[in-house]
C-alpha cells in the first residue's frame, strides 16, 4: 500500500517567504566593504553611504565612523562616513539578500555574490585547520583546486572600488588592499564562522575549533604549518603510472613491470605539471621553488600513510619513481586509489590500457510477460510474494559489453593488466573474481518497484546500479512522473468542484489503483 498525505488548504505548495527585515532592505542598498580580523572570524562587513547619510541601527551591529577612498578633485581622497559593523554570521543575509533583491548597491551585490560561494565551500567541506598568527584557533577554505582558484580570479577581477574602498595604513596617496587577497580573506572568515555553532563544542570534544571565543594553541604550530605548505605553495600531487615494455600490439606472455612516478602540479595553472624529480633537480621552471618541494614532500607524506606500498619515496633523496608488485597495481585499482583519492592524489594509468570495470542490472519480467494486477486467469497480484522478476546482471569495460566468458578470463587471470579483445585491459583481479561470482536471480516484485523508482539496488554491500525494463519501466514512468500523465476527469456523479489540489489528488488514486497498487490519501483539513 501506498500512503500519501494531502492538505485541504487552498494555499500554493510553495509558500512566499517572509519579507526581510527593513534594516535588511536598507543595508542591501549600501555600500559594502569587508574588513579582515584576526582570527579570521572576527572580520566584520561595513555598510556606509558614498553620500555619508544616515544608515537603519541593526542590533547585531555596531556604529561607527570608517575612512573610505572616494573620488575627488584630483583623483582620490579618504573621507570618514558613518558605518554600521557587521561580524560576518549577521552580514551573510544581507549580502546574499543585496544579490538577489535587484535593487542593492553594487559593492553588496559583489559580497554577496562571494558569500554564496563561500556558503557552497563550506557546504562541499572544503575547510582546512591552522593558526592565526598568533597562535590562536581558525579554520581556512581549502583545499582549493583549480576551478575553485579561477572562479576567485574571476570574483577578484570583478571587484568594484566601493567593496574594497579602505585604505590600507596611513600611505600617501592612499593604497588599496588587492582585491583577489581580501575576497581570500573573506571566504577564509565564512569558513571560520560557520562551524562555530553552539553544538560544536559538544560534537569536537571541547571548544578548540568549535566554540566561538579564540583559544591559544601554540603548541599545534608545527602542524598547522604541515597542513596550511601546500595550499600555500599552491600545489598537489598525482602518481602517474607508467609500464615499461606496454605496447598497442602486445602479447598476453609478455612479462611487465609497473612503477609509479610522482608528478607535482600547480593548482594556479592547472597545464603546469613537472616529475618530482625535475622539480627536486629545479629544472621544472620558476613555478616550483623550494617552497614547492617542501609542499610536495609534505603531500607525499599524506600519500604514503594513504596507501604504504609508497614509503620508499620517503626515504629516497630523490622521489623519483617507485616498483610496484601486481598485487600493489592491483589494489591500486581498487581500494588504494580511493585511499589516495582521500589524500588529494590522483591516479593517472597508461593510455594504451582501457580500464573501469562497471556492473549494473537490468530488472523487469522474463520476456514478455504479463502486466502488474490480477490476470484474466486468476494468477497472482503485482504485489504478493509469488510474483517475482528477474535480476540481469550486465558488465562493460568502459561503453564496451562484456560477455561472461570474458569475465571469466578477466576473473582467471589474476594479474592486473590482461589481454583482451586486441587491447590491454587494467582490472582489479578482486573486482573480477566478485563480478563474476554474481549470477542472475529472481526477486519480488515489491523489491524490483523499490530499485526500478531509487534507480539502484545494494547488493552484497554494493550499490549497484539498476535498470527497469517491459512494463517495469512503464509502471516507474506513471509513478515517477505523473506529471506527464493525462488527466483524470472529475466524476459526473460528484456533485462538487474540485480544487486543483484535490484534482492531482484524485488522478493520483487512479494511478495507483490503475497500477494494482493499493493506496490511501490523508487529508488534512487545514481547520487549525
Amino acid at each position: 500500500m501506498v500512503i500519501a498525505a494531502q492538505t485541504t488548504s487552498p494555499a500554493p505548495l510553495h509558500e512566499t517567504p517572509p519579507a526581510p527585515p527593513p534594516q535588511t532592505t536598507e543595508l542591501a542598498r549600501c555600500c559594502a566593504v569587508f574588513l579582515p580580523g584576526d582570527p579570521a572570524r572576527t572580520g566584520t562587513v561595513s555598510f556606509w553611504r558614498p553620500d555619508g547619510g544616515p544608515l537603519p541601527a541593526v542590533p547585531s551591529g555596531s556604529v561607527t565612523d570608517l575612512t573610505v577612498v572616494v573620488p575627488g578633485g584630483d583623483g582620490v581622497e579618504p573621507v570618514r562616513v558613518p558605518a554600521v559593523l557587521l561580524p560576518v554570521r549577521a552580514a551573510l543575509p544581507v549580502l546574499t539578500r543585496a544579490r538577489a533583491c535587484g535593487y542593492g548597491h553594487r559593492a553588496a551585490v559583489f559580497w554577496g555574490t562571494v558569500a554564496v560561494h563561500a556558503l557552497h565551500l563550506v557546504a562541499r567541506g572544503l575547510l582546512l585547520p591552522g593558526l592565526s598568527r598568533d597562535d590562536r584557533d581558525a579554520w581556512r577554505a581549502g583545499p582549493l583546486g583549480a576551478e575553485e582558484t579561477e572562479l576567485l580570479r574571476h570574483l577578484a577581477a570583478a571587484m568594484p572600488p566601493e567593496a574594497h574602498a579602505v585604505p590600507v595604513g596611513d600611505a600617501r596617496p592612499p593604497r588599496l588592499p588587492g582585491p583577489e587577497g581580501l575576497v581570500r580573506a573573506f571566504l577564509d572568515a565564512v569558513a571560520d564562522t560557520l562551524p562555530r555553532s553552539p553544538a560544536a563544542p559538544l560534537a569536537a570534544g571541547g571548544p578548540a575549533y568549535a566554540a566561538p571565543e579564540p583559544r591559544r594553541l601554540p603548541g599545534l604550530r608545527a602542524w598547522a604549518d604541515d597542513v596550511a605548505a601546500e595550499h600555500d605553495a599552491g600545489v598537489r600531487l598525482s602518481l602517474r603510472i607508467e609500464v615499461p615494455g606496454l605496447t598497442a600490439d602486445g602479447t598476453d606472455d609478455v612479462a611487465l613491470s609497473f612503477r609509479a612516478v610522482p608528478q607535482v602540479h600547480s593548482v594556479n595553472d592547472p597545464a603546469l605539471v613537472a616529475d618530482a624529480a625535475d622539480v627536486w633537480a629545479g629544472t621544472a621552471g620558476d613555478a616550483f621553488g623550494s617552497l614547492a618541494r617542501r609542499a610536495a614532500l609534505r603531500a607525499l607524506g599524506r600519500a604514503a600513510r594513504a596507501w604504504p606500498p609508497l614509503g620508499p619515496l620517503l626515504s629516497a633523496a630523490v622521489p623519483d619513481a617507485v616498483e610496484l608488485a601486481e598485487e600493489e597495481v592491483g589494489d591500486l585499482l581498487g581500494a588504494g586509489a580511493r585511499a589516495l583519492a582521500g589524500a588529494g592524489v590522483e591516479v593517472h594509468w597508461p593510455r594504451e590500457a582501457a580500464r573501469g570495470l562497471t556492473a549494473r542490472a537490468d530488472v523487469g519480467p522474463a520476456g514478455d510477460g504479463a502486466g502488474p494486477g490480477r490476470g484474466a486467469t486468476g494468477g497472482p497480484s503485482f504485489l504478493s510474494a509469488d510474483a517475482l522478476l528477474t535480476f540481469h546482471w550486465r558488465f562493460a569495460l568502459g561503453d564496451q559489453p562484456l560477455t561472461r566468458e570474458e569475465l571469466d578470463r578477466l576473473a582467471e587471470a589474476n594479474r592486473p593488466l590482461v589481454r583482451l579483445r586486441d587491447r590491454w585491459v587494467l582490472v582489479d583481479p578482486e573486482e573480477a573474481r566478485r563480478a563474476r561470482a554474481r549470477r542472475d536471480r529472481r526477486v519480488t516484485a515489491v523489491d524490483a518497484l523499490a530499485a526500478a523508482l531509487t534507480g539502484s539496488a545494494e547488493v552484497d554491500g554494493d550499490r549497484v546500479e539498476v535498470r527497469p525494463t517491459g512494463w517495469l519501466a512503464s509502471l516507474r514512468d506513471r509513478l515517477a512522473e505523473p506529471e506527464a500523465q493525462p488527466a483524470v476527469e472529475q466524476p459526473a456523479a460528484l456533485a462538487a468542484t474540485l480544487r486543483d489540489y484535490q484534482r492531482r489528488g484524485l488522478g493520483w488514486l487512479a494511478r495507483m489503483t490503475s497500477s494494482g497498487l493499493g493506496c490511501c490519501l490523508a487529508d488534512d483539513m487545514g481547520l487549525g
